[in-house]
């Protein structure tokens, strides 16, 4: 068991009061991590000590941030080790995909560092005469951000690499769910000499969420909000932002569409498919979720999908190597036990697979799912995925957009212009072609449409939404007035 603390202001604290949460491991319920439970005080207090830094903070050069975020990913790499044994306790997560949250983190890092110097504005013309007219960009100031469990290391340094590089403070909210492991950022980032308040950590009980999130939203000084997680909760977040006229940044579900043309590489569609389908058991916001397959190459690929499926080594990541850990809690196992009876008491083959009495998932695939079945729109979020086969691009496009979400999705064409034709059809805010719908970079500009949420991470997208953008004007000249 890990006993962990927040930080306000560049001191490790407890909640007030002495007040605690436990998570526990999803495989055999044993307590991973004790936590403090922040009351509405301590939510207030990380505001306080954010605003109090984010004079001295955003007037900073941007070299300095810079080399401060440097070492931060420098420091975070070396406790990769740490990651894999938090990540592995708190939700289950295999060694291979805790290691590559941390290599896509440092890179985050990494990104929001060559930043700095780049939050630059613009010269605009004006019709009067002596006005030196200017769009400016500068830090908004205190940026909260709250990161879930599926991702954590990647979305929890999200959260706040580009604000801070932008010259923000902010807070971040550790998941109910891997509290330690979004602590150990928080390390990293105190190991690389932040100023106390630039970085403040929060940890509360599930109970309490709505009371801390909303005290720090209601803060004067919180100017920004950004959210990673489920549509369900986000709706709420957004409302709670609304009330208090805070702009927020939501990434939210997914039902990534993965279309197979027929003229794709069935090899390469399978491999990518594979990767995208099953990687952390499917716990990923653009985890492929519907496999929209056209019929001339259907068989083929839905037989070897199953077999490269059927083989991935499944077990518990704290004994060994494995791809697919355990899924986060029973819920996951019950929501997809209750989607594989519904598909196959509607129609659906079983191909691999099926349903589990435990948080040990077999990586299991569905054909001929129809719009009858529940799974056709609804995420799984788990290592359950559906085959739909159609006949003909258009009916593969109707498919695809034929659902709520909007996020990521993925065409496999050898014929690239066809490929690049139907992905500007596709409804979603990411598309790639000859490749997995599982895929992020520091640099891009990620986020979706519909039901998936608004607003872009990343690059010079994510400097837009973390900057006040101002305009300002000298008259070098003498100004005319009317009276």
């Amino acid at each position: 068991m890990t006993a962990i603390s927040m930080l306000i202001n560049g001191e490790r604290v407890q909640a007030t009061g002495g007040a605690t949460f436990e998570r526990r491991n999803p495989l055999d319920g044993s307590v991973a991590t004790t936590a403090p439970a922040a009351s509405v005080a301590d939510a207030k207090a990380a505001a306080d000590a954010a605003a109090k830094a984010f004079p001295a903070w955003s007037a900073l050069g941007p070299n300095a941030r810079r080399a401060l975020l440097l070492k931060a990913a420098h420091a975070l790499e070396a406790r990769t080790a740490d990651f894999a044994v938090a990540m592995a306790a708190e939700t289950g997560a295999s060694g291979m995909w805790a290691g590559f949250n941390v290599h896509l983190a440092a890179g985050l890092l990494q990104e929001a560092a060559a930043l700095t110097t780049q939050i630059a504005g613009e010269v605009i013309p004006s019709d009067v005469p002596g006005s030196l007219a200017m769009g400016v960009r500068q830090a908004a100031g205190v940026v909260l951000g709250i990161a879930p469990w599926n991702a954590p290391v990647i979305l929890g340094v999200r959260a706040i690499a580009t604000p801070l590089a932008c010259g923000n403070t902010v807070i971040l909210k550790g998941s109910e769910l891997c509290p330690a492991t979004h602590g150990l950022i928080i390390e990293a980032l105190q190991e690389a000499g932040l100023p106390p308040g630039v970085v403040n950590f929060v940890t509360n009980a599930p109970a309490d969420a709505g009371a801390v999130v909303e005290a720090i939203v209601a803060h004067p000084a919180v100017r920004r909000i950004n959210f990673t997680g489920s549509t369900k909760v986000g709706r709420i977040i957004a409302q709670t932002c609304a009330k208090y006229l805070k702009p927020v940044v939501l990434e939210l579900g997914g039902k990534a569409p993965l279309l197979v043309l027929d003229d794709a590489d069935v090899d390469a569609a399978v491999a990518g498919t594979v990767f995208g389908a099953f990687a952390n058991s499917g716990q990923i916001c653009m985890s492929t979720e519907r496999i929209i397959v056209d019929n001339a190459v259907a068989d083929e690929f839905v037989a070897k999908l199953g077999a490269r499926a059927k083989a991935l080594p499944l077990g518990d990541p704290r004994k060994g190597p494995v791809v697919l850990g355990s899924v986060v809690d029973m819920a996951t196992v019950h929501r997809c036990n209750a989607l594989i009876d519904d598909a196959l008491a509607k129609g659906a083959k079983l191909v691999c697979g099926g349903k589990s009495d435990s948080t040990l998932m077999q990586a299991t695939v569905l054909d001929h799912v129809t719009a009858a079945m529940d799974i056709y729109r609804e995420e799984s979020f788990g290592p359950v995925k559906p085959v739909v086969r159609v006949n003909g691009v258009e009916e593969a496009i109707a498919c695809a957009n034929d659902n709520e979400f909007g996020l990521s999705s993925a065409v496999f064409s050898r014929d690239v212009a066809k490929a690049w034709n139907v992905a500007a059809r596709i409804e979603s805010g990411i598309c790639h072609v000859n490749g997995p719908t599982v895929h992020d970079e520091g640099q891009m500009p990620f986020g979706g449409v519909k039901s998936s949420g608004y607003g872009r991470f990343g690059g010079m997208a994510g400097v837009r939404e973390f900057t006040e953008l101002r305009w300002v004007t000298v008259q070098t000249t003498p100004r005319h007035y009317p009276f």
